[in-house]
């Protein structure tokens, strides 16, 4: 049946995410084509309505990452065109980009996530928001983009200086949250399946975009080696929170754990809708420690945007 269906992968975008996204597009472009599908890459420009007009694709495989195809407005279009797509629908996707529209629909439901507060990035400038160390991040990016740890002997200045490299400098207004000392875990969700835990040990000491996306950067223990009641909770937290956001296809839910406070030292950090597709990715590599291989990973992403 795949021979028949025609999808085009969509790629590439103009976010900070860019580069990521042309890997996972054309990963899955690939994989896709191994299944037997007819494929088209789409390179995503402002013409990208006529592109698929032109194209008439069956489905889209939504392979962007960041603005503006994880935050409901790539959706909304497609919505418009009446084509179908995969991963998570355009409301889901405008809350879950945002972490504190995130949290307003999550912590309710009794799921931990770190107490913050948005300032405006000009009042760094004169104090503290928080006592360090505290966290600032940009409300509405993904893959840790433009994330800063503020510590006591931070190089960022006390208070924070101008000339200080960081998300300040990109953004007028910033989350500041806790910082929570311990590890660094996610769960991916696929369809209506927690598949597992995997731990981030990452060399510089930091989760960052860098070590995220350059191989070697951070080490993946997957399954993580951690108490097996502290993975069975954090994978009912990741399926709740795809559940209760309304997540479709693939979804990623990123946790900190404080280990010395046992399961009251999980918190949610996000949920991702538009997880990285990339060879070093995480879905990947969880849907491969369950026996999905990487062609039945996204055939199976392409079939649930059919149904």
């Amino acid at each position: 049946m795949s021979g028949s269906i025609h999808v085009a992968v969509l790629m590439g975008g103009w976010s900070n995410e860019r580069p990521v996204s042309l890997m996972s597009g054309n990963g899955v472009a690939d994989a896709l084509e191994n299944c037997g599908y007819r494929v088209s890459r789409v390179d995503m420009d402002r013409n990208v309505a006529q592109v698929l007009t032109a194209l008439r694709p069956d489905v889209v495989f939504n392979a962007l990452h960041g603005v503006p195809g994880e935050d409901g407005s790539v959706q909304g279009m497609l919505d418009l065109m009446g084509i179908k797509y995969t991963h998570s629908g355009m409301v889901t996707s405008v809350i879950a980009i945002d972490k504190e529209l995130t949290k307003q629909r999550l912590v309710p439901a009794g799921i931990p996530m770190p107490k913050g507060t948005i300032v405006d990035s000009e009042s760094l400038f004169s104090g503290d928001p928080l006592p360090r160390p505290y966290v600032l991040k940009p409300v509405n990016e993904g893959s840790s983009v433009g994330v800063a740890i503020v510590k006591t002997d931070s190089n960022y200045g006390n208070p924070i200086s101008r000339d200080a490299t960081g998300p300040w400098q990109e953004f007028g207004s910033l989350l500041a949250e806790p910082f929570i000392k311990g590890r660094e875990l996610t769960v991916a969700v696929l369809g209506d399946k927690a598949l597992c835990v995997t731990e981030l040990k990452p060399k510089s000491g930091f989760y960052d975009f860098d070590a995220k996306y350059t191989d070697g950067l951070t080490e993946h223990v997957c399954p993580a080696e951690i108490p097996e009641d502290t993975a069975r909770t954090m994978m009912d937290m990741a399926l709740k929170a795809h559940r209760l956001l309304g997540c479709k296809g693939a979804s990623r839910t990123d946790f900190r754990w404080d280990d010395e406070l046992g399961l009251d030292g999980i918190f949610v950090l996000e949920t991702n809708t538009q997880p990285g597709m990339t060879p070093l990715s995480l879905v990947p590599e969880q849907a491969r420690y369950v026996g999905i291989s990487y062609e039945q990973l996204v055939d199976m992403i392409v079939k649930e945007a059919l149904a």
